[in-house]
């Protein structure tokens, strides 16, 4: 639907420059979104798949395994599209205690994205509301070490920002004036609260969840209401909402694989909202990707289930020392990238027992050491990473 554009532009000062800043209308959109036919259909698509999604718990014997490894895969893919080089290898050595190595920034940046996440849902389960103030809580976890630090963390922006372009005069998009920033996260803010009805998943009397993440997710990004990481948080945003509004317990959707593959469609669609009020557009797109990224994961739950009772049957032909070896192999399951000691501890067995349970386990091909080195040796389980791996360039 054509509704021009969906705000107005104000003068702005940037890198001494008089710009043209764009300052969105408060949503939802109007007229109201186009929900008839085709695109109600695909509405009901993607929020069946997610209901799947949310029922993964049923097939999976811990689902917090899952959560872990892959609230990580997330987080180095989010960063990715930030132009990190690190990886999901990367981001597990770096969470090892006993090999800390040197901080380097891109590892750091996934670090924070995970604290940044895991801080939300914390105070989403003590009860705090989904609000301005806990997105800056968040963007101060986000942006607490590396690159970024020195940008005011967890506070609006003070100064114009742009996006894309050389220099402000020829940037492809320029977001809010500073001084408008905290009146259009109000305005988010009153539409992210809506009057919400969590038990039939709608937001308001008649906008789905879904509908309010993929609208939320546009606005916010127009906004950019910090000098760094919007990107990140913005995405952020998306899982939150979704847990908030009732449609998923746990954070399990991320739409970031989705974004970096379709890039220049995904930020084409966000320009056509702000130039043409194309929001149909936008939110087509956006829940074929819920749609694909749901289906998606659930399929990586179920080849993880596949992984480990074949693995594990192949553990219990072993004989006599497949308890400790399948102790081993649980604790893997937990950390699919783990340090010997830590393996001993959480098995409950002592260090040489550990050190021949995942010889054992490498021996059949299950694990694979990685440091070459006597002393400190950490081993992966290859097949679990590789699942995860499977989609994201760079991992």
């Amino acid at each position: 639907m054509h509704r021009d554009a969906t705000g107005k532009y104000a003068a702005s000062i940037a890198g001494g420059e008089t710009v043209r800043a764009f300052v969105p209308d408060p949503l939802p959109p109007v007229p109201a979104l186009d929900l008839g036919g085709a695109r109600q259909a695909v509405l009901e698509k993607a929020t069946l798949a997610l209901g799947r999604l949310d029922s993964i718990a049923l097939l999976l014997p811990d689902p917090q395994l899952f959560l872990y490894a892959y609230v990580r895969r997330e987080a180095v893919l989010s960063s990715q599209i930030e132009g990190t080089q690190s990886s999901l290898s990367d981001l597990l050595l770096f969470e090892l205690d006993e090999l800390p190595g040197v901080p380097f920034d891109d590892v750091v940046e996934v670090s924070n994205y995970v604290a940044a996440l895991e801080h939300g849902m914390a105070r989403l389960r003590e009860g705090f509301p989904l609000c301005n103030r806990l997105l800056r809580e968040m963007h101060m976890h986000l942006m607490s070490r590396g690159r970024g630090s020195d940008k005011a963390p967890g506070e609006f922006r003070r100064s114009q920002n742009w996006i894309g372009g050389t220099r402000p005069g020829n940037a492809r998009f320029v977001p809010p004036p500073p001084q408008e920033v905290e009146a259009c996260m109000t305005a988010l803010e009153r539409f992210i609260h809506g009057n919400a009805d969590h038990a039939s998943g709608k937001a308001g009397n008649t906008m789905p969840v879904l509908l309010k993440a993929a609208l939320a997710h546009v606005q916010f990004e127009t906004i950019h209401p910090f000098l760094d990481g919007n990107g990140r948080l913005g995405r952020l945003l998306i899982a939150l909402l979704l847990h908030d509004g009732g449609v998923l317990q746990q954070p399990l959707l991320y739409l970031s694989l989705y974004f970096k593959q379709h890039r220049a469609l995904y930020y084409e669609l966000l320009d056509r909202v702000r130039t043409h009020g194309d929001w149909e557009a936008w939110v087509d797109f956006f829940l074929e990707g819920v749609e694909q990224t749901a289906l998606g994961a659930v399929q990586t739950a179920r080849r993880l289930v596949d992984l480990f009772q074949t693995d594990t049957r192949r553990v219990q032909g072993v004989g006599r020392s497949s308890a400790n070896v399948l102790r081993v192999l649980d604790t893997l399951r937990q950390r699919p990238l783990c340090s010997l000691s830590q393996i001993g501890k959480s098995a409950g067995i002592t260090f040489p027992t550990a050190s021949k349970a995942m010889l054992t386990l490498a021996e059949m091909g299950i694990a694979r050491e990685l440091t070459g080195q006597r002393r400190n040796r950490v081993f992966v389980y290859d097949a679990y990473l590789n699942i995860l791996n499977e989609g994201g360039e760079a991992l």
